[in-house]
């Protein structure tokens, strides 16, 4: 069955994929592949709890450990308004959002250093009540997860706080008109799945702060550019 006569330029061909057989073999080089002398490497503790404020964060012994040379905690980020979404996106500050997410990370001389001085970070929660699913996140009385952010509702600000994010509708036609003089009317509700662009790499990065003062970064990302910004951002940098 054919399905279209377009001749296209490259649907249904089959384009040479240039860093294919680098990717398959080995070759390929990422983010943490670069090796440079007295590099540190990095450890982050992360969140048991699916949704808790953070209390207290006692980072003493591990920055006592030898061979720790640094412990970073989102106290060490500007402290200011504006930035904050940008800060609780790499350490969590006032509460842990979901399990996993980073509280605080290490850099050492080696892997298993900061491996231990993981378990020396002591870290008190007050552990609240978690919403799992999208539904729940919706209910009338479900717990907030984000205090500081509004609803947007059809384009506008409500200056309600909740947990939906942003409300739209799409519409086309005269609608009212339709649904008069439809033969059947579906109403359904629908979840679709997150989309991932599915790397073959985990996350990680090498960073080189040269005597000159620039800084050098090699991480796995399709966004350099931001990247670029948002350090230069939290460490008061020119770009």
């Amino acid at each position: 069955m054919v399905l279209s006569t377009v001749d296209y330029k490259v649907i249904g061909t089959r384009p040479v994929r240039h860093d294919g057989a680098d990717k398959v073999t080995g070759r390929a080089i990422y983010g943490a592949d670069f090796d440079t002398s007295g590099l540190l490497h990095g450890k982050i503790l992360r969140s048991p709890h699916a949704h808790a404020k953070i209390v207290s964060i006692d980072t003493s012994k591990a920055e006592a450990l030898e061979g720790v040379k640094a412990v970073a905690t989102a106290a060490d980020f500007p402290q200011t308004d504006d930035k904050k979404w940008l800060r609780d996106n790499i350490l969590a500050s006032d509460k842990a959002l979901y399990a996993g997410q980073a509280i605080a990370g290490i850099a050492a001389v080696n892997p298993h250093v900061a491996e231990e001085a993981l378990a020396l970070i002591e870290v008190k929660y007050e552990v609240l009540e978690p919403v799992l699913t999208t539904q729940e996140a919706m209910a009338e009385g479900a717990p907030i997860l984000h205090e500081g952010l509004t609803t947007q509702e059809l384009g506008e600000d409500s200056g309600v706080v909740s947990n939906t994010a942003d409300h739209f509708q799409h519409e086309k036609g005269d609608i009212t008109k339709g649904f008069a003089e439809a033969d059947v009317i579906i109403e359904r509700e629908y979840d679709t799945a997150m989309v991932h662009q599915g790397y073959i790499e985990p996350h990680n990065g090498t960073a080189l702060w040269n005597t000159d003062g620039r800084l050098h970064v090699w991480c796995s990302t399709q966004g350099s550019f931001v990247v670029r910004d948002s350090l230069a951002d939290l460490l008061d940098m020119p770009v």
